[in-house]
């Protein structure tokens, strides 16, 4: 049984096991990592040895751990990583491919549809009846996402926010404010079953989930990566942040990253109370400037990015254009109403 795992930001671990009735009889690691000394490979290989089909992550890496020697150092790799390739050869851990993907690019609603959808679309995943989705978001005005965890007062300039036009509801994830306006940001969910990152640490699967939009920039003339827990950076400053959610019950993992196409930042700081903080964080300190990492770093309108995004998702990991349906619209609708665009939500953190 052949089994392969990639390291977000890291090297390629490939795991070749044999089985006996409920036990691993053989496992042989290879792959492009760094191993020293060169002889902690074998008392690696032999911690696989012995342990039942159905040992989870985090036994297997134990047994790594007290197998290899005081002086061992792993390179690009870890125990984890060796488990995740181990399972993957046994059919136990899932990978992208294992599934059927539909990618969605709906036309534009409001924000507290948006987040709206979020929830109701995770719920469909989980039940069954969506195939695990990516989804890009599509603005019909400007707006502030608040996280979930946050203030709105500290957060939020209010009267410069009605002033302005621009909406601010609270999502269900955590993390920090965004600032939107259409056309001025690139936003897109993951609807992922918990299969997929089942193996992995909370921290892990932010780069793993991210690791095909890494790869989709990159192709694109963007030095992008992934710097933790949750942004996508340059060398010319932060381009986006992810947030997520587990739905524990439905088995589902929400994730969502917002970036920063062609953003005024003059109006973001007048809404945000923290805006020069948040610009300085993006390469820029001066009010007079946009915000333009992906735009001024590819030099492609926001639809040409969006479609080499769409592109490198299905040549990694599969995918077919999907939509979102009535009914589905209806319940993000309803539940918009009866949470997202109640006061009782937005200030439940004042």
């Amino acid at each position: 049984m052949h089994g392969e795992y990639k390291v977000p930001g890291g090297k390629l671990v490939v795991a070749d096991v044999e089985t006996a009735e409920d036990r691993i009889a053989a496992a042989q690691i290879s792959g492009d990592f760094f191993l020293e000394p060169e002889e902690a490979l074998e008392p690696l290989c032999r911690a696989l040895v012995g342990l039942p089909l159905t040992a989870r992550t985090p036994k297997i890496a134990e047994a790594i751990r007290q197998a290899l020697p005081p002086e061992a150092r792993l390179f690009g790799f870890s125990p984890e990583a060796v488990a995740i390739a181990a399972r993957r050869a046994l059919g136990l851990a899932k990978t992208w491919q294992d599934f059927e993907w539909s990618i969605v690019d709906a036309r534009a609603v409001s924000p507290a549809m948006h987040v709206a959808l979020d929830e109701v679309l995770a719920q469909e995943v989980a039940s069954g009846r969506r195939a695990p989705t990516l989804r890009f978001w599509t603005w019909d005005r400007a707006a502030i996402i608040l996280g979930s965890f946050q203030s709105v007062r500290n957060e939020v300039d209010m009267e410069a926010a009605e002033a302005l036009g621009v909406e601010v509801v609270r999502r269900a994830t955590g993390g920090g404010a965004m600032f939107v306006e259409p056309g001025s940001a690139i936003t897109y969910s993951l609807y992922a079953p918990a299969d997929l990152v089942a193996d992995m640490g909370f921290a892990d699967s932010y780069a793993f989930l991210d690791t095909w939009v890494l790869k989709a920039l990159n192709g694109i003339g963007i030095e992008a990566v992934y710097k933790p827990l949750n942004d996508i950076s340059s060398p010319k400053g932060k381009i986006g942040g992810a947030a997520q959610k587990r739905f524990g019950s439905s088995g589902t993992v929400l994730h969502h990253v917002t970036m920063s196409y062609d953003m005024d930042a003059d109006k973001m700081m007048r809404v945000l109370r923290i805006g020069r903080e948040k610009l300085s964080d993006k390469g820029t300190t001066s009010a007079g400037k946009r915000v333009d990492p992906v735009r001024s770093q590819s030099g492609l309108s926001r639809d040409e990015v969006i479609a080499a995004m769409k592109a490198t998702f299905r040549e990694l990991n599969g995918g077919t254009d999907g939509d979102i349906t009535e009914a589905e619209y209806a319940a993000a609708e309803a539940l918009a109403k009866s949470k997202y665009l109640t006061e009782e939500w937005l200030y439940k953190l004042p």
